[in-house]
């Protein structure tokens, strides 16, 4: 491990010299290039910086002990070593998870899809309790969201929403999301009183660079009509709307939250590039396991990631086993128990996996 991270200290060193050469600086392809792999690194050369400072005090104090001290100097110098110990142990067990591999788009902003799956009216008011929790979770972090296109039901729901989450580490953290969601609840319509069970499915993908799929225009094939609200009555009489087919693929996207039929057309091609670099992924990447298919799976009633339980105000992730009785609070976006138990589930697993 110490060989690996001398390697890597020694490549954040050499990234400094060429982040200063007049030639990578002209060059703003490279210069994007290695100042983020400095910064991908950062942390991890940060912490080995301070691993090695902690040994050498340990090995100073320790050298210490060997000289003729009285009693309470060496209790004072046997306490710092104690303490150096555990830092040491703390830095070593925090420089493994930072040697893990990391997901390569983990850094990027998100293109988030919510449907109402199985349960009809319920599963869409179910949709937009989800909307509403992630957008609640996004500003908690610092992110910014904005609505790409919305299918809102007369009831207040959702039969789906697409919306973008843009800040730093946004699908880090929203990829454990990918799946269906089962809510069970005496729905709003239910006036017998009985518990209904109503799925929603929510799809993260990774928001694609154009340097990352190329997108040819002569490839998309762009249709405009008027914008629709619930129910299907005309919101204006512009052609504002606007739907994108990209013909090798037959991806299609439209768009029509906006009043104009370039900004349209711009989240649309925004939707329209992740969900292309998606499918790109899913191709030639056979353990990818996050593309939108295997994760959201079919809706079904019994295919589910999480259980929102309204009756007792449990929440269960099914995936790590995890029950927590705060429903409330999740719902009002405060995501983190949930999605850090996952994410220290998955370092424990690749962890496991370098080992073996």
């Amino acid at each position: 491990m110490l060989d690996r991270l001398q390697s890597v200290e020694d490549r954040y060193n050499r990234l400094n010299e060429l982040l200063s050469d007049p030639d990578i600086i002209s060059d703003s392809k490279k210069l994007r290039e290695f100042s983020k792999e400095q910064s991908d690194i950062e942390e991890t050369v940060q912490a080995y910086r301070e691993y090695k400072e902690v040994v050498s005090q340990y090995k100073d104090a320790k050298a210490m002990l060997e000289d003729k001290l009285d009693d309470e100097m060496y209790a004072m110098v046997k306490e710092e070593m104690d303490e150096l110990s555990t830092r040491k142990e703390e830095l070593e067990a925090r420089l493994k998870i930072l040697l893990l591999p990391k997901d390569p788009n983990d850094d990027k902003n998100v293109i988030v899809e919510i449907r109402g799956a199985a349960g009809g009216d319920e599963a869409q008011l179910f949709a937009g309790d989800l909307y509403k929790m992630y957008s609640r979770f996004a500003e908690a972090q610092g992110w910014k969201t904005e609505v790409i296109e919305a299918t809102s039901t007369e009831l207040g729901g959702y039969k789906e929403i697409i919306f973008s989450v843009n800040g730093a580490g946004a699908y880090s953290k929203l990829k454990y999301e990918n799946g269906a969601h089962r809510v069970q609840r005496v729905p709003q319509t239910e006036s017998g009183g009985r518990i209904h069970t109503s799925t929603a499915t929510v799809a993260v993908l990774p928001e694609a660079e154009e340097v990352e799929v190329e997108i040819h225009e002569k490839d998309i094939r762009v249709d405009t009509f008027t914008s629709s609200g619930p129910g299907g009555q005309s919101v204006n009489t512009t052609m504002s709307a606007v739907r994108l087919t990209h013909l090798p693929t037959g991806t299609v996207v439209s768009c029509q939250d906006e009043k104009s039929q370039i900004k349209n057309k711009e989240k649309a091609m925004k939707v329209l590039r992740a969900r292309v670099y998606d499918k790109v992924q899913r191709e030639v990447q056979a353990e990818y396991d996050q593309n939108r298919k295997l994760a959201v799976g079919t809706g079904d009633r019994s295919e589910r990631i999480r259980t929102y339980n309204f009756p007792q105000s449990r929440v269960t992730d099914h995936r790590i086993g995890l029950t927590i009785q705060k429903l409330e609070q999740i719902l009002q976006g405060k995501l983190d128990e949930v999605i850090d138990a996952l994410i220290v589930e998955e370092q424990a697993e690749a962890m496991q996996n370098a080992e073996e």
